[in-house]
């Protein structure tokens, strides 16, 4: 079989412990683009925060990134958005509304900004990890309203041990026009239900007119899931959670371990 994509989540997956790509993963990737492969990156996080990464491989062309967990494909080089999914600004204030009454803390992404109703520990614990600036608008209900904005996704934590049952509630009431899931410890990410990674990159690669069995997807995550079971090759890095492992074609090294080069050497570079 010869694969023409790879897509490949970023935290815990391509990224190592200093959330830097290793020499042995970029060489791979690069020499895999240059045999004509496309590359991918498939990613929870904002357009800003994970473009830097594509910037780093110094790949040729204009390599589309699939952000927030498969709401938004934005190109790196010409910033052309080619699809976006947001939540419908009713639904998103009512979540809101259900969210502020069990006392969470809400991020609002829209237009590739990050929006709170005010500053607290959540938010700069948020900050320490994300390393991206935030505005405090105070009502957020208010403040989409007043925009006629929707956002591409809405992030709660919670970590008082709570986050479970605040996930089945919500689930509950807009589990059938909304994509929740955790995508680590004490965070809850809420996107459109066509907003998924799977869904995203089989749109991009019919798009391309490549198949669902000449791409390669790795993963670690609850939200890496559709990706891993769609693409013809699906792999786990080592430190993926159970499902992932599971659900796998192939488990390779853990994201520290270049599991990812290891991969691309044997499957596409015949190494």
């Amino acid at each position: 079989m010869r694969y023409k994509m790879i897509a490949t989540d970023l935290d815990d997956t391509l990224l190592d412990e200093n959330s830097k790509i290793s020499i042995r993963n970029k060489i791979a990737i690069r020499r895999a683009v240059k045999t004509g492969v496309r590359f991918v990156i498939a990613t929870g996080r904002m357009f800003k925060t994970s473009v830097v990464y594509l910037d780093d491989l110094e790949l040729n062309g204009d390599c589309p990134l699939i952000n927030y967990h498969g709401a938004m494909v934005k190109k790196a080089k010409s910033r052309e958005i080619i699809l976006h999914r947001p939540i419908d600004k009713n639904i998103a204030m009512a979540v809101i509304e259900e969210a502020e009454r069990k006392d969470c803390h809400i991020s609002l992404f829209v237009d590739d900004e990050l929006y709170i109703r005010e500053e607290n520990d959540y938010s700069r614990y948020y900050q320490s990890m994300a390393h991206v600036g935030l505005q405090a608008v105070g009502d957020l209900g208010a403040f989409l309203k007043e925009n006629g904005a929707e956002p591409t996704k809405i992030s709660i934590i919670r970590w008082d041990g709570t986050i479970d049952e605040i996930e089945t509630g919500l689930r509950g009431k807009f589990g059938d026009k909304l994509s929740i899931l955790q995508s680590r410890p004490y965070f809850l990410e809420i996107t459109d239900q066509k907003a998924t990674k799977g869904q995203t990159l089989s749109w991009l690669a019919e798009k391309e007119g490549i198949k669902a069995e000449e791409i390669i997807a790795f993963g670690d995550g609850h939200n890496d899931l559709d990706m891993v079971r769609y693409a013809g090759l699906g792999v786990a890095v080592a430190n993926a959670r159970p499902e992932v492992l599971e659900a796998a074609d192939v488990v390779t090294f853990s994201n520290t371990d270049d599991g990812v080069a290891e991969v691309i050497e044997k499957y596409v570079l015949d190494l």
